[in-house]
């Protein structure tokens, strides 16, 4: 494959905490509901957990013999008791609502951190919960109206790598969709990675005028702004539209491959002119990998 498409630049990364579970249902598209309710935000950025979809497994992969998601949980930072207090939001509100849902721990890796899920998802059943064994792990059984909602005790928290993007240069909408599709759809295909902002219309930077809101416009790679900004725009010609596409991963390694496979998979779609990156001067990130490294 040909990368002449290819801009030789950096992203840049940083670490992160992340949860890695399973949740299953009766059915698939229950499972998917919880799934991508609960990992519809992307609010690293904004100080709040953010998640994404890394996988499906049918029954015969699952503990409980269910069709199963494997979702990924994160928050930048050491902040444990943060994490597990905006991690409850998600497990609570979007997952044990649906119907005969249930969640366990995914991790596999060793970790001497842990999230009890008792005081943050346990005690919903408002004291009338208990743990049960079952599907060879310690369960917490949380009585509800359509009985009964279950999760696995203790999560184990991990270490992984945060931030990695790539922007996809185009001249048509049409291929910011159809590129961004090929490119999630590969994504799904490696283990340990996720795209937690799905396709991006919304570059930003570090610095801003409004820091009260959180990260605001990258101005520079906004089209519509080309002829205001005169020389300052950093729009290439024949460029309408940047969509990018944002990694959280297990591990390096993991994430360098989901890049790879989404940017092979968006080279060839029709109106895609070129593949770049969000830098910042080393002021997001503390890793900094060159695009054309890891093709």
């Amino acid at each position: 494959m040909s990368y002449e498409k290819v801009e030789d630049t950096f992203f840049e990364a940083f670490e992160g905490k992340y949860v890695r579970a399973l949740i299953t249902g009766p059915n698939e598209k229950i499972v998917r509901r919880a799934a991508f309710d609960s990992t519809s935000t992307p609010s690293a950025v904004i100080g709040r957990v953010e998640g994404g979809v890394e996988g499906f497994l049918s029954g015969d992969e699952t503990p409980d013999g269910r069709p199963g998601a494997v979702v990924q949980y994160w928050l930048g930072g050491d902040d444990v008791k943060k994490f597990a207090f905006e991690l409850s939001y998600r497990l609570r509100q979007d997952i044990l609502v649906k119907p005969f849902t249930r969640i366990f721990d995914y991790s596999d890796k060793e970790s001497d951190e842990y999230i009890e899920m008792m005081d943050i998802v346990g005690h919903c059943g408002d004291g009338y919960e208990w743990i049960v064994e079952e599907y060879g792990r310690k369960m917490i059984n949380v009585p509800i109206a359509v009985p009964d909602f279950q999760i696995e005790e203790k999560f184990k928290l991990n270490d992984g790598i945060m931030g990695g993007n790539f922007w996809y240069l185009c001249s048509t909408p049409e291929a910011v969709l159809e590129a961004g599709e090929k490119a999630l759809e590969a994504i799904e295909n490696v283990e340990g990675a996720i795209a937690p902002f799905d396709i991006c219309s919304a570059a930003s930077k570090p610095e801003t005028n409004y820091p009260e809101i959180g990260p605001t416009t990258n101005h520079v790679y906004c089209p519509s702004l080309k002829d205001k900004l005169g020389d300052e725009s950093k729009v290439a010609e024949g460029v309408n539209y940047i969509p990018e596409i944002v990694f959280n991963a297990v591990d390096e390694d993991s994430m360098n491959a989901a890049m790879k496979a989404a940017i092979d998979a968006t080279l060839d779609v029709e109106g895609v002119i070129g593949i770049s990156a969000g830098n910042y001067d080393g002021k997001l990130g503390d890793k900094k990998v060159n695009l054309l490294d890891i093709l």
